[in-house]
């Protein structure tokens, strides 16, 4: 993982997002486009000086864009419109949120298309470098206009504001002055719920891959058949992660003694389906994380904001609604509980989207839509679904590790003395908890539109939301994998001196590391908690690969 990243507007990643806001990777701008930031400021002064009306730039915002401002206060429009919209509520964003969303919005100005002079990204840039990062509420973000309230609290910080403004001072550093447009074009945006999708993208591929790892250790407790992993069969229903998640699982339970001591007199036919059809429905949960994927890492680059500047024309659109990112995070959420494909792309794009409005583009200011944040709340509430799917397969694989009339001859809930001990029963129970609340939570978040701003904002997404949900998902999908995995290395202590396959071996060790073998009743909170910690941290990934 490099230890700098450099914002061009146009090339951010994923692993980008990851490294600025989990490992404190350094940021750098390209010097080309610093410097392209002088023509598109230039055709906003430009217009200016023609008596152009532009939408917040010369104009009231939302159902007060009919009132025209006077030219000597424009730069006070720009002032009022972040101190007005810092009204978020709710607990803080969490600090890998804000360094997420604060490394988008730095990317997305350096698109050249929403006016702003070259000081707003590069105070940016500072304050991720120094560690400066304002409290940013939670809750207030409709993402129909972008996430207003979320880039109102870090521009108020930026404008020397606010509880967070003497932090600048304290570090040396001077607040900016906003000029005409450049409030509208740093608050009217997708960054905040863009900046979680990525997260969670991210978060979901890892949760993915620990999913194998808990489904080949379930498998072989069970005694159960790896059969149904042959590639001939995944070939006749070529979905290419149905493929390559039966090919991980093959890798897991390869040189698996306890396959080979029941392989031959077993008098089962085939495995229950949620042994059997892991590969079909991980897969989907995978296609699911992809899609989401693509819809974000297009929105990393996208220009979201409006109006927008091309060559000497302002023009008004919609780039900032948010559905895309919300949808893309519903499906998420949907997938999570399934494990998540599509969302990850949506939040990708979006990172290096411009997302403002107006937007520049050479000497013209065009308004339009691009701060809608309708793709990246849709993948958010498609990568819940699938994280929702693939949290229902580990409760009801957990289910036939505990149950004895499942197991295939496991002791009683995986006790040793089932009766006066109860094992892992309420485990099971709390699993099943988890599960109908990823179920409650994958209930889209996109199509949940209520007008605002005087209904100018007619119609909007509720990507925040749909992050915050799919957040939720994603955490109690964690858990449930956690004791889907204790339960599996309990399992095997009963099959004992049988080896099973060598990367379920590599699960088995790592879990141990984390808790001992069950000997008799205990409290498993701390241990459950401690594993699900491990699985969002990739201690069990089967490819031992760096989340």
């Amino acid at each position: 993982m490099s230890s700098s990243i450099t914002l061009d507007g146009r090339s951010l990643s994923i692993a980008d997002v990851i490294a600025v806001a989990r490992r404190r990777a350094s940021v750098e701008i390209a010097p080309a486009a610093l410097a392209g930031l002088a023509a598109s400021r230039q055709a906003v002064e430009t217009a200016l000086a023609r008596g152009d009306t532009i939408y917040g730039v010369t104009t009231g915002f939302g159902k007060l864009a009919h009132v025209r401002i006077p030219a000597d206060q424009l730069g006070r429009l720009q002032r009022n419109l972040v101190r007005s919209h810092a009204s978020g509520v709710g607990d803080p964003l969490a600090v890998d949120a804000v360094r997420a969303m604060m490394l988008l919005r730095a990317n997305v100005l350096l698109l050249g298309t929403s006016g702003v002079r070259p000081a707003l990204p590069v105070l940016i840039a500072t304050m991720l470098n120094r560690g400066i990062h304002p409290v940013v509420p939670s809750q207030g973000s409709v993402g129909a206009s972008g996430d207003l309230a979320p880039l109102s609290h870090l521009a108020l910080a930026m404008i020397g504001e606010g509880e967070d403004g003497a932090k600048l001072r304290a570090a040396g550093l001077q607040p900016v002055t906003l000029e005409a447009k450049e409030g509208l074009a740093f608050v009217n945006g997708t960054q905040a719920q863009t900046g979680l999708a990525a997260l969670l993208v991210h978060d979901s591929w890892v949760l993915w891959r620990a999913a194998h790892a808990a489904a080949a250790m379930s498998l072989e407790a069970v005694r159960g058949t790896p059969a149904p992993f042959d590639p001939r069969i995944h070939e006749a229903r070529p979905h290419p992660f149905q493929q390559r998640s039966a090919a991980l699982l093959t890798r897991l339970l390869a040189g698996s003694a306890i396959r080979e001591s029941h392989r031959e007199h077993d008098p089962r036919v085939q495995d229950a389906y949620s042994l059997r059809c892991t590969p079909q429905i991980l897969g989907a949960v995978g296609e699911a994380i992809a899609f989401a994927e693509r819809l974000v890492t297009t929105e990393l680059n996208a220009a979201t904001d409006n109006p927008l500047v091309f060559g000497d024309e302002v023009l008004s659109g919609g780039n900032f609604h948010g559905q895309p990112i919300a949808l893309a995070l519903d499906v998420l959420g949907i997938a999570l509980t399934t494990l998540a494909a599509f969302a990850e792309r949506l939040v990708t794009t979006e990172l290096n989207a411009a997302t403002d409005n107006p937007l520049v583009f050479g000497d013209e200011v065009l308004s339009g839509g691009n701060f809608h944040g309708q793709p990246i709340a849709l993948a958010l509430d498609v990568l819940g679904i699938a994280l929702t799917t693939l949290a229902g397969l580990a409760e009801r694989r957990l289910e036939r590790v505990v149950n004895p009339d499942l197991s295939s001859g496991l002791p009683a809930f995986l006790s040793k003395n089932p009766g006066l001990e109860s094992g892992f029963m309420s485990a099971q129970i709390s699993a099943a908890a988890l599960v109908a609340d990823c179920r409650v939570l994958a209930t889209p978040a996109s199509v949940q539109s209520v007008p605002t701003e005087g209904n100018q904002e007619d119609v909007v997404p509720m990507g925040m939301s749909a992050a915050w949900k799919a957040e939720r998902i994603l955490a109690n999908a964690a858990r449930i994998v956690a004791i889907e995995l204790l339960a599996g290395a309990q399992g095997l202590e009963f099959l004992k001196p049988l080896a099973p396959g060598r990367g379920v071996g590599r699960s088995y060790a790592a879990l141990r590391r984390e808790a001992p073998a069950l000997e008799e009743d205990r409290p498993l909170s701390a241990e459950i908690e401690r594993v699900a910690a491990g699985v969002r941290a990739g201690r069990f990934d089967p490819e031992d690969r760096e989340p």
